[in-house]
């Protein structure tokens, strides 16, 4: 079935972009950096959209396919602090491989609603509303395409998000976890636990936290080995304000804390064929999490990259290449021998 007719459908859940002057509005088209080459530039095709679920935030999502019949759908979840412009070169790359990627970030983040002000604060006072979205936005792509698989890709905190989401019914038939978060790196306990629970979790987890155009790129916060992708997400935040993070809230990390826990019951009933790909090198995740959670999963099977740091969409070649493989491996197989059927190339407009 058309990928169209699950657009069409998105047309129901559609958002307002809020009055002017609204700085919690959601953000869609954006600019292309100068600096940035064509290998970072949107797919072919590539069309936006908002997806709203009842009332949580409007979440902003992106969509490119192929020139031939889709062999899989993927979704993509976001890391902290990234837009869908971050994750364009992979887009393209699996879209050459026969696969239509949608990109959503979740609500508060890149170019969705947010939940406070200030912009580039990222506060979200639960991720029951992300987990609803990707439960939405997976039912419609199934039932758009019923002969498709979807998998689910799910990067840092969008690992997380995706875990919660399979266990709670998310029709997905596969689940790559790539340098998944299943821990807050910066706990809320004590004084800060006290002022969340108080009601105070907009509170900036850290002073001075806010977005700025002279902070770390992607290789200087050592997120990536590679100089020119760790580039690209600060590239497209100064190009575009809208796009901008700067730290948590003492909310968000509370947040993660508590979807942590609340996934560890399910875990064990989470029959999804997994794979869960880890950076050697990262230092933003808690690598044992990693790991008891994959062995908690029925099928899960963990690839650990040596050398790759958090970002690994955003890697040196050397590590990037043998991590798309794998991505390209495990999805092929859930796709399994469908017949690739040469046809126009979609149209996802709105």
């Amino acid at each position: 079935m058309h990928l169209r007719l699950a657009l069409a459908g998105l047309l129901l859940l559609l958002a307002a972009c809020g009055g002017e002057g609204d700085g919690r509005a959601p953000f869609v088209e954006s600019r292309i950096p100068p600096q940035l080459g064509p290998r970072f530039w949107a797919p072919q095709g590539w069309a936006w959209g908002l997806l709203k679920v009842g009332d949580a935030p409007a979440q902003r999502y992106g969509v490119s396919s192929t020139l031939v019949t889709p062999q899989a759908q993927i979704l993509i979840l976001t890391g902290y602090g990234e837009s869908a412009e971050a994750w364009f070169e992979t887009a393209t790359d699996l879209n050459r491989r026969g696969y239509s990627v949608w990109v959503l970030e979740r609500a508060g983040q890149g170019g969705s609603e947010r939940y406070a002000l200030p912009r580039d604060l990222g506060h979200a006072p639960q991720f029951n509303d992300d987990i609803r979205a990707v439960k939405t936005l997976t039912r419609m792509m199934a039932a758009a395409a019923p002969q498709t698989p979807v998998i689910l890709l799910g990067h840092s905190v969008g690992g997380l998000v995706a875990v919660a989401a399979v266990e709670q019914g998310a029709p997905a038939e596969g689940l790559i976890l790539s340098a998944p978060a299943f821990a807050a790196t910066d706990p809320v306990d004590g004084a800060k636990a006290a002022l969340v629970k108080a009601g105070l979790g907009r509170l900036p987890a850290a002073w001075n936290s806010g977005w700025s155009r002279n902070g770390p790129d992607g290789l200087a916060a050592g997120l990536t080995g590679d100089p020119w992708r760790g580039k690209v997400e600060l590239a497209w935040q100064t190009a575009n304000p809208d796009l901008r993070m700067g730290g948590p809230s003492l909310g968000w990390l509370a947040s993660v804390r508590a979807t942590s826990k609340a996934i560890q019951p399910g875990l064990k009933a989470v029959e999804t064929p997994s794979l869960l790909l880890a950076g050697g090198a990262d230092r933003n995740v808690d690598r044992a999490a990693q790991g008891e959670v994959c062995r908690a999963m029925a099928r899960c099977r963990l690839q650990s990259f040596t050398g790759g740091r958090h970002a690994l969409h955003l890697e040196r070649d050397a590590i990037r290449g043998p991590w798309l493989a794998a991505i390209d491996a495990f999805v092929r197989t859930r796709a399994g021998s469908r017949p690739i059927l040469v046809g126009p190339a979609v149209d996802h407009g709105l």
